[in-house]
C-alpha cells in the first residue's frame, strides 16, 4: 500500500526565523528536504503533507516551490490572512503559483489565539466559506478549550472539511480524557470532520512516556471518526523532542488495528487532501 505522512513540517533559519521555538530547543536548527527524504524512505513512506508553521504570506508559496520541485511532498496545507477581504483572490493566487497545484489545503495558529470563539468571528467565517469554495480543506490546530467552537463552526460550514490536527491536543501527559474525549465525539459526529493520529508523543510525558499511555487517546479518536476518517502524520521534526521519525510511525502502527492499516497510513489523506499518485 502507498504509505502517506499528512502532517509534517519544514524550515530554514536562514530564510525565516520560527519564534515558537525556545532558544535552548533540539528544534533550534535547519530541517530540510534533505533531513526528511532519507528519515521517510528508511520508514517506508511514500507521500507527505507539508503544513505551515509560521503566519506569514511568504511561507506558502516557497513550500508549494519546494513540493514542485520533490516528488516526496504531495500536497501543502499553508496559509493565508482568513480575515482579508479579498481571501478568495488570494487562495486563486496562490493556485496559480508554480507548485500551485500541491496547495491543499488553509491553516491558522488558532491555539494561539487569546478568543476561544476565534472560527466563530463573522470576517473569519467569511475566510472559511472561501476555502470550502476553492475545493480545500481546513486544518485545525487547536487547544481542547477551544474545541467546542470548532464544533460550530463545522455545524456552520458543511461544505468545508475540517481536520483535526494532533487529536486536539489532548492532556496526555496528565492522563486526564475528559473533556477533551466528549468534545471530540462531537466533533466526530459531524460528517465533514476528519481527525489526525499525530502529535501525541508530544502533549505525554517527553522523558518517560508509554504505549499505554497514548492509547486512551488513540482509541477514543479511532472509535470516534472511524478508520476512514483517521489519518497519519508524524509531526516531524516536532516529534523528535519525544520520538523519531521512524518510532512515531511505528507507535501509530502498534496502536491501530492492522486491518486498518491501508485507510489510516494512505487511503485517508490520499482522499481528503486529494493527492496525486506519484509522478503524476
Amino acid at each position: 500500500m502507498t504509505v502517506v505522512d499528512a502532517h509534517h513540517h519544514l524550515w530554514d533559519l536562514s530564510v525565516r526565523d520560527q519564534d515558537w521555538i525556545a532558544a535552548d530547543s533540539p528544534l533550534r536548527r535547519n530541517f530540510t528536504p534533505a533531513d526528511l527524504v532519507p528519515r521517510a524512505a528508511a520508514a517506508g513512506v511514500d507521500r507527505t503533507v507539508l503544513v505551515q508553521t509560521v503566519t506569514v504570506p511568504e511561507e506558502t508559496p516557497e513550500f508549494l516551490a519546494l513540493a514542485a520541485a520533490h516528488e516526496l511532498v504531495a500536497g501543502v496545507v499553508g496559509w493565508t490572512d482568513l480575515t482579508r477581504p479579498d481571501v478568495a483572490g488570494e487562495l486563486a493566487r496562490l493556485r496559480a503559483l508554480p507548485g500551485g497545484s500541491h496547495l491543499k489545503g488553509i491553516r491558522h495558529q488558532v491555539q494561539g489565539e487569546p478568543d476561544p470563539k476565534w472560527l466563530l468571528r463573522p470576517d473569519v467565517h467569511r475566510g472559511l466559506t472561501a476555502v470550502a469554495e476553492a475545493g480545500l480543506v481546513y486544518d485545525l490546530v487547536v487547544l481542547p478549550h477551544q474545541l467546542p467552537a470548532c464544533v460550530e463552526a463545522a455545524e456552520a460550514l458543511p461544505r468545508l472539511t475540517f481536520v483535526l490536527d494532533h487529536l486536539g491536543k489532548p492532556p496526555i501527559a496528565s492522563g486526564a480524557l475528559e473533556p477533551w474525549a466528549t468534545d471530540v465525539r462531537a466533533l466526530a459526529a459531524l460528517p465533514n470532520t476528519v481527525c489526525k493520529l499525530s502529535g501525541m508523543v508530544t502533549e505525554a510525558d517527553l522523558s518517560s512516556w508509554t504505549l499505554d499511555d497514548l492509547r486512551p487517546y488513540a482509541d477514543t479518536v479511532l472509535d470516534a471518526f472511524g478508520p476512514d476518517r483517521v489519518m497519519f502524520g508524524s509531526d516531524w521534526p516536532v516529534c523528535t523532542l519525544g520520538a523519531t521519525y521512524g518510532e512515531v510511525l511505528d507507535i501509530a502502527r502498534r496502536l491501530t488495528p492492522e486491518s486498518t492499516h491501508a485507510r489510516i497510513f494512505g487511503a485517508t489523506a490520499t482522499r481528503v487532501y486529494g493527492l496525486d499518485a506519484p509522478g503524476s
